[in-house]
């Protein structure tokens, strides 16, 4: 039997690690909850109040890459760029997540920077491509 060609395999990499992320940051509220006094909302811990600020950014943010990543694979983009573009976010919204965290506002910002950069260079790429086909 002979293997199927694994269609976008770059963007279901990423879209796995986006939800391990995503997995991950949700952990972080849901071990506050548990190991305090329970209940819905940031019930006015300002740990849980960051640590659910970081999983609501990358909420954000992650379905706007990982479209871009999605449509510009099909498009027939660069492997090693998107690869590149790719993990370079998934740096940036680690970095992110844990400069919310502890008050360390230079994690912070070079997190959302990245952010920032990732979504304006994927942003750019595919507008690109656009303007070349027509």
């Amino acid at each position: 039997m002979t293997p199927l060609k694994m269609p976008l395999p770059i963007s279901l990499t990423f879209a796995a690690i986006f939800s391990l992320i995503n997995l991950w940051l949700a952990y972080r509220c849901v071990r506050i909850r548990l190991n305090g006094p329970g209940g819905v909302g940031d019930l006015g811990i300002p740990e849980l109040q960051e640590r659910m600020r970081a999983h609501a950014n990358f909420v954000e943010y992650t379905p706007f890459v990982l479209i871009l990543l999605v449509l510009i694979e099909y498009a027939g983009g660069s492997g090693y760029w998107l690869e590149g573009l790719g993990s370079t976010y998934v740096i940036g919204r680690v970095v992110h997540a844990l400069g919310m965290e502890r008050p360390k506002f230079t994690m912070q910002f070079l997190g959302s920077f990245i952010t920032w950069s990732v979504l304006l260079a994927l942003a750019s790429w595919a507008l690109w491509i656009v303007a070349r086909s027509r």
